[in-house]
């Protein structure tokens, strides 16, 4: 895919581990220590697998109720964009999240990610990210390209919900709202609809796309 992003203002800062169990980490060789991600955004999931990182850890809280400032929008949509590829790669994300009040259920657009560590903003905190928690699996929200066609298959309101788009429009859609993209690069009708079925967020005045392109397969493809 190529990257329509606007261009990052600041570095995300990452610790980065070699393995998925915290006290295998301890050990010496494990820690990859603070990971500089200089590649493109589409490349950095990536780049972080083929260093070795199977458990990260981001040191700031990602604040979706300061997104006015386009810069600031950028480096929330980069970060959440990361942690989106890197759940398609069955990566341990540690991250923190503060989202707007309303609507209170905003965090369930999110929860084919992996669940953050702490949760900010729904009345019920708590229950919340417990739901998320324990209601995660690899495969809940994702995409395939075909030939000739899209399709999304999306598990997170409980039920499957399929969607399958042939014209090219889509494609190049997706391709363009992959890491982030204005409202006004998008064709109207093709935004109301990925808007419409929550395929899409909006942060500031960025569009990024939600669902996930699945690296590792964790039971057959068709079975998903």
């Amino acid at each position: 895919m190529t990257s329509t992003a606007t261009p990052p203002t600041r570095a995300l800062a990452l610790r980065a581990w070699r393995d998925y169990d915290k006290d295998a980490c301890a050990l010496p060789g494990m820690s990859l220590g603070a990971v500089d991600l200089t590649a493109p955004p589409d490349e950095q999931a990536a780049r972080l697998w083929e260093l070795g990182a199977r458990r990260l850890e981001f040191t700031g809280e990602i604040d979706l109720t300061a997104v006015d400032d386009p810069a600031d929008a950028a480096h929330a949509v980069r970060s959440l964009c990361l942690i989106r590829d890197l759940t398609a790669r069955a990566v341990l994300v540690q991250w923190q999240l503060r989202l707007p009040p309303e609507p209170d259920d905003g965090w369930r657009d999110l929860s084919h990610l992996q669940p953050p560590r702490t949760l900010t903003g729904p009345t019920d905190p708590a229950a919340a990210l417990a739901e998320w928690r324990n209601g995660h699996y690899l495969c809940k929200c994702l995409w395939r390209q075909g030939p000739g066609f899209v399709q999304i298959r999306d598990r997170r309101w409980g039920e499957l919900r399929r969607f399958t788009a042939e014209e090219p429009e889509y494609q190049q859609a997706i391709d363009r709202l992959s890491y982030g993209a204005p409202l006004r690069d998008v064709p109207t009708a093709i935004a109301a609809d990925f808007l419409a079925e929550r395929l899409v967020s909006r942060t500031g005045p960025l569009l990024w796309w939600l669902p996930y392109r699945v690296n590792r397969w964790i039971q057959e493809a068709m079975a998903v």
